[in-house]
């Protein structure tokens, strides 16, 4: 059966011209570690970040959340004011996740500048993990089929000199000289043949389950101001976004944002707002601001 799927979505795949491109317990923080409130319409989530893991990520939250950070708004002025301060939660699912940090409220905004993924790769088990799971795929990416025939299958296939023009029977024979290859696929591998780097340099990356902070993204390497708080464990999103905190008190609230009723696009029917995001001290005192991030490159129009 599986054969049966791959081969339909390869050869699919070989027609096309081109292919296009989800609460802790509360601890004393580590110095690595510095905390942060998000002040919303229905409440207060404070979180500790993981700037041993994530340094970019977390210096341009910082630094976007105090106005240290530079960032463009829509009329492409740079400014350097606080950039979370009246945003909204734009897209919350219950038992998944809540985004915000889209200026336009719709998920299509950014600062004006992205930066690079910092996802350990290794420390998830990507390195160990096969897509193939005998004759399914693997359930982190079992949504993927037709990126694995594209990224994976189509190159091997082609490399026997299988097109769309090929009868079936001989792609068919073709795919089960090349099924011991793919059966030695792991998740690192297929996602690097998507785009995604990894830097096993990193300390060991958080995974996404309840109650992390990640960056929101439109894919490799295209981190801005967005980011989402998980409300269920997102296996499916490992290796894929950015972990760079985690909650550690108000996790109801962030449920509570969750749960709120929901139009179009998963949009709030009445905004959420983000009041504010501060850095604070362990005794919860304003703590002084952070120095400025890195300069990134900014995003491709």
């Amino acid at each position: 059966m599986l054969r049966t799927t791959l081969l339909a979505l390869c050869l699919a795949a070989l027609s096309l011209a081109t292919v296009v491109a989800d609460e802790t317990p509360a601890a004393a923080a580590p110095k690595n570690r510095p905390l942060v409130e998000i002040m919303t319409s229905l409440g207060t989530i404070r979180a500790e970040l993981f700037a041993d893991q994530a340094p970019t990520s977390v210096a341009t939250f910082l630094g976007l959340a105090d106005g240290t950070h530079a960032w463009k708004d829509a009329a492409g002025s740079e400014q350097r004011k606080p950039f979370y301060d009246g945003l909204t939660f734009h897209r919350v699912i219950p038992g998944f996740m809540i985004q915000g940090g889209c200026p336009q409220g719709t998920g299509s905004g950014g600062p004006g500048f992205a930066f690079a993924d910092e996802i350990n790769a290794d420390s998830l088990g990507l390195d160990r993990a096969l897509v193939l799971q005998g004759d399914q795929m693997n359930p982190q990416c079992a949504y993927m089929g037709q990126q694995f025939g594209q990224v994976i299958v189509r190159p091997r296939l082609e490399a026997k000199g299988i097109t769309a023009a090929t009868p079936p029977e001989q792609a068919q024979a073709a795919l089960q000289t090349i099924m011991p290859d793919l059966q030695k696929v792991t998740l690192k591998q297929f996602y690097e043949g998507l785009g995604y780097r990894y830097d096993a340099a990193l300390p060991a990356s958080q995974a996404p389950v309840t109650g992390v902070l990640a960056m929101a993204n439109s894919g490799p390497n295209t981190n801005g101001s967005q980011f989402f708080i998980n409300l269920g464990d997102t296996a499916h999103l490992t290796g894929k976004h950015t972990v760079f905190g985690r909650v550690i008190a108000g996790m109801d609230v962030a449920q509570a944002i969750g749960a709120v009723p929901r139009g179009d696009s998963d949009r709030p029917t009445k905004p959420v707002i983000i009041v504010s995001i501060r850095r604070v001290a362990e005794d919860g005192a304003a703590a002084p601001a952070p120095a400025s991030p890195t300069t990134t490159k900014p995003a491709n129009p």
